[in-house]
């Protein structure tokens, strides 16, 4: 399965459980909506709110509810109302990232800025560096998400000297190699994406790691090394065959085939395209196969 980007991420989701744990009735809202019953959860916060209008956890729940229901102006008027309802400065952090996701969101892009921002003031004072790195994290999406690679790349590495664990540091290195790509800095997209593969490979998903597999081998390619690009795509292709992974064996048989055609070997590259389309339309992938087609655009 392809991983997927959301703008409130599951590892967000159980974080913010997780903090207002002790909430009994709270936890139980949040359990609802984790189970992705948001109509159920929905209905459970209204009725928290019944008892009490300022309970800032019926208030994110609700929220968070009206959110997944893509109810997005009716979930910023609640986490608003949390915002103004916070306790402390991690109440106001929690509601400040999620005001700032709604507005993403929303695609208001500046004001989405300015609430990362101001939720990262919050975080600074409530000493939490989880919500700081994920708040640094989605000022770099939006920044690349807008060709702004530099700013990218800065709110991108400040997120990165805040990871506490392999995992986090993984997808840290990740984004910063994506961005010296993009970048046209191919040498330091290679070294975060080695660092990014090693993290992967030690404690990533299968996903985690056949993704990262496969942006290696293409940054191998980018330096022209085209030994280890090889060796690395042709690892991960025979890696998804053994596990069921089509979508990756495909994927990884079209940037090879990338490599083959910049290292001369246009016969090579014609049959890896012809294996990476068969799989994708035998799997009927339309996304894929326009995945392949981007990728391998020009080659034959």
């Amino acid at each position: 399965m392809k991983l997927k980007v959301t703008l409130i991420t599951l590892s967000t989701l159980l974080f913010i459980n997780n903090v207002f744990a002790e909430d009994l009735n709270g936890q139980a809202c949040n359990k609802l909506l984790a189970s992705g019953d948001a109509i159920a959860a929905l209905d459970y916060a209204q009725k928290m709110l019944q008892a009490n209008s300022q309970d800032k956890d019926a208030l994110l729940c609700q929220g968070r509810s009206f959110f997944a229901k893509d109810d997005l102006n009716k979930a910023l008027a609640s986490f608003k109302l949390a915002e103004k309802n916070a306790k402390d400065s991690l109440d106001s952090t929690v509601s400040l990232f999620l005001i700032a996701n709604t507005y993403k969101a929303l695609e208001q892009h500046e004001v989405a800025l300015a609430q990362y921002q101001l939720a990262i003031k919050q975080a600074r004072l409530a000493n939490n560096k989880a919500l700081e790195r994920m708040a640094y994290n989605a000022m770099g999406d939006i920044h690349h998400g807008n060709k702004q690679l530099s700013l990218a790349l800065d709110a991108y590495l400040l997120g990165h000297k805040l990871a506490a664990n392999d995992n986090e540091r993984g997808e840290s290195c990740e984004k910063v190699a994506l961005t010296y790509h993009g970048l046209n800095q191919h040498d330091l997209a290679l070294e975060f994406q080695i660092k990014a593969y090693l993290l992967h490979d030690a404690v990533g998903t299968l996903d985690q790691y056949a993704h990262s597999s496969i942006e290696l081998g293409r940054y191998y390619a980018m330096v022209k090394n085209y030994a280890n690009a090889e060796k690395t795509l042709n690892k991960i292709i025979q890696f998804a065959k053994e596990q069921g992974g089509a979508y990756y064996q495909a994927k990884a048989s079209s940037v090879l085939a990338t490599v083959k055609f910049a290292n001369g070997d246009k016969l090579a590259a014609k049959a890896l395209i012809e294996q990476a389309k068969s799989i994708a339309k035998a799997n009927r992938d339309s996304a894929l196969e326009e995945e392949i087609a981007k990728e391998t655009k020009g080659l034959l």
